[in-house]
């Protein structure tokens, strides 16, 4: 008698378990946070923009990788009839302004100077402005004397394009 009812409890301890793991199971497929037909859209992770401003036969090429605010970069300075530049962009981005140090190589020598942009519109606005030398790089003397509307523009570019041309 004593193996019927341990049978029977058994039995009713194993449908009890399985009609909550059914029950577990609907209401984990009817959530609508793990909802998988929309695509997952990524706002974290970087982003890659490419850039070309052209005046005249002389050319400019940028890419900017934003992480979260960290910026950098490569920017190549190409002159029909001068000479040329290219190195790294460093700095970060403060709304829709991106504040870099241009680190480049021309003339056999290694230099460095503030470069800021206005990112707008898919292009970019150089600012122009008064620049003195500390310490052996150009800064610019006042940042909010900083005009972007006669600075050079740079309209997006495909990548493939200003990656070549930067190596």
């Amino acid at each position: 008698m004593k193996k019927y009812i341990f049978l029977g409890s058994l039995s009713l301890l194993l449908m009890n378990c399985s009609k909550k793991a059914e029950a577990n199971k609907t209401v984990s497929d009817s959530d609508s946070l793990t909802d998988t037909t929309s695509p997952v859209i990524d706002t974290l992770g970087s982003k890659s923009f490419c850039y070309l401003g052209v005046t005249g036969k002389d050319s400019v090429f940028v890419t900017i990788d934003d992480n979260l605010g960290t910026v950098t970069g490569k920017m190549r300075y190409k002159n029909s009839e001068k000479d040329s530049s290219k190195g790294d962009l460093t700095g970060f981005k403060s709304g829709d302004t991106l504040k870099l140090t241009y680190e480049f190589a021309s003339e056999g020598t290694t230099s460095k100077r503030d470069i800021f942009f206005i990112q707008k519109d898919g292009n970019l606005l150089e600012g122009i402005g008064n620049q003195k030398d500390e310490n052996g790089e150009m800064k610019y003397a006042d940042e909010k004397k900083i005009a972007y509307k006669d600075g050079q523009k740079f309209e997006a570019a495909d990548c493939a394009m200003v990656s070549k041309a930067l190596k």
